[in-house]
């Protein structure tokens, strides 16, 4: 199983400028405004920094708690349009659901260790994931832009109570 990248999602960009100006002109250009919603989410997933992955409802819950109102639409659609714009990066689980976390560069080439009962998420590196990727990639003439490798297991609280 592969991690995808949303529809019409690229693979993340250099760094946008600190603050909300680098933000603020990246949605101008694509034609969107900077709202505070998306400002809220944005700066949600930074204070959390890399490898942290929330859902939708986890975002939404977490932005009621510190007192931010934001509606659960206005999230799917915020997250849907930062995955897009390379700010955040999407994972794709097989159950269906879907995770998000903050994209850099630096972080870009990592597995998730999932597990299929409580939705643990560990990350981890492998070279010979991304050795393989490149492979298949340049056999078949494609310019490989992102090799992630999820692996569905059960972590240990969940193998313990079964």
């Amino acid at each position: 199983m592969t991690a995808r990248l949303s529809p019409g999602a690229q693979p993340p960009p250099a760094t946008l400028p600190a603050g909300g100006d680098g933000l603020r002109s990246s949605l101008h250009d694509r034609g969107q405004r900077l709202t505070p919603q998306r400002q809220r989410v944005l700066a949600l997933f930074e204070r959390i920094g890399e490898g942290s992955h929330l859902g939708a409802e986890e975002v939404h819950q977490r932005l009621l708690r510190s007192e931010e109102r934001v509606s659960l639409a206005t999230v799917y659609r915020t997250l849907r349009l930062l995955s897009s714009m390379g700010l955040l990066q999407e994972l794709e689980l097989p159950e269906g659901g879907r995770r998000f976390e903050l994209a850099s560069d630096a972080h870009r080439d990592h597995h998730h260790l999932v597990c299929v009962r409580c939705g643990r998420t560990e990350e981890f590196e492998n070279s010979a994931v991304l050795q393989a990727g490149e492979r298949a990639a340049g056999g078949y003439g494609f310019r490989l832009l992102e090799c992630v490798l999820n692996v569905r297991a059960l972590c240990p609280s969940c193998a313990a109570a079964e």
